[in-house]
């Protein structure tokens, strides 16, 4: 089986505290399972985290971006 690559890895992204900012990576195949990391933490789905897959793009939300989060 052909292993699955960034087709556009992750982008530093600026946001300001409080608001909201969105992370997309593209992958060489559709629908395969993305996991989230923070350093050696994976995230999980909550009110802080949002996660959107459509295809061979994969989106993690970060709503109220503390300095922390960064």
């Amino acid at each position: 089986e052909i292993p699955v690559l960034f087709k556009r890895e992750l982008q530093n992204e600026e946001a300001r505290e409080g608001k909201q900012v969105k992370l997309t990576c593209e992958l060489s195949k559709p629908g395969t399972p993305v996991k989230w990391m923070k350093g050696d933490t994976v995230l999980y789905a909550s009110e802080k985290y949002e996660f959107k897959q459509r295809g061979t793009v994969a989106e993690l939300i970060i709503q109220d971006v503390k300095s922390i989060d960064s």
